[in-house]
């Protein structure tokens, strides 16, 4: 065995690989610790912004891993190592997943735009896609709602973010837009201050806004008055059904007729 050869062998592979190794190691160590920085530079100003924990989660993960990957094909490239094929690899997969997973992508970057922008939280009643409910959770792919019956509602985010949103509980307070016709034999002023009375009784009808009781039209067979009372957003379905069931007692007691079709059978004696 000719350890002369064998040496002057691994001399010349240490001389060859060895300065490209060593720079891979200390390019892999810097690099490590740079990835490091970053992203808890990144959790820092997530948690500023308050951004969704199931967002930050992911956004993190997916920032790591895309770092991570770079770093090790400039560790692989300087290691004397050919990465372009690698490198290739890598884009046609990511193609290909990107074809197969296209709605889901699309779902995905409208989780990342309503978590960003924030058109609603977790507790809002909102209105999107045809659908009414409260928002349970807000994940990457889909927002959950649970409707005003207590069922779940699923809209995929791609939807969501592209559509109309209807948002009740940012501003607070909501208007109750009610509507009651009276008889044309009716006192409307009188009428008009029943309807006040009960609307400033109520003791969830707010004072600021303050409520309004106006004339609305002269139908075919009722005067129609427009009753828009405020109030908090949580109280919208109280003060919904006491006032109507209010306004019906009221009308009643003061002898004015409320409307209702009549149907008139006439019979011919032949």
């Amino acid at each position: 065995m000719n350890i002369e050869k064998w040496a002057e062998t691994g001399y010349n592979l240490i001389m060859t690989f060895g300065p490209n190794f060593l720079l891979a190691i200390l390019i892999w160590i810097f690099g490590s610790w740079a990835i490091k920085i970053i992203l808890k530079g990144l959790r820092k100003t997530m948690d500023k912004r308050d951004y969704e924990i199931s967002l930050k989660k992911f956004l993190t993960n997916l920032i790591s891993w895309g770092l991570k990957i770079v770093l090790i094909i400039v560790v692989l490239s300087n290691a004397g190592i050919e990465t372009t094929s690698f490198a290739a690899l890598l884009a046609s997969v990511g193609l290909a997943i990107g074809l197969a997973l296209q709605g889901s992508l699309g779902n995905f970057a409208g989780g990342v735009l309503i978590m960003i922008f924030k058109p609603f939280k977790i507790g809002d009643l909102i209105e999107a896609q045809g659908q009414k409910g409260v928002v349970k959770e807000i994940e990457i792919f889909t927002t959950k709602l649970t409707g005003l019956s207590n069922i779940e509602i699923i809209i995929p985010n791609g939807s969501l973010s592209n559509g109309n949103i209807v948002n009740y509980s940012t501003e607070g307070t909501r208007r109750v837009d009610l509507v009651f016709g009276v008889a044309y034999d009716s006192d409307i002023k009188k009428t008009k201050e029943i309807l006040m009375t009960i609307l400033t009784s109520h003791p969830k009808v707010l004072n600021d806004p303050a409520p309004t009781v106006n004339l609305l039209e002269l139908a075919d067979s009722s005067i129609n008055f427009a009753v828009r009372p405020w109030c908090e957003t949580a109280d919208y379905w109280t003060v919904y059904f006491e006032v109507t069931e209010l306004t019906k007692e009221a009308l009643d007691a003061a002898g004015i007729e409320i409307p209702y079709p009549h149907q008139v059978e006439i019979r011919k004696n032949i």
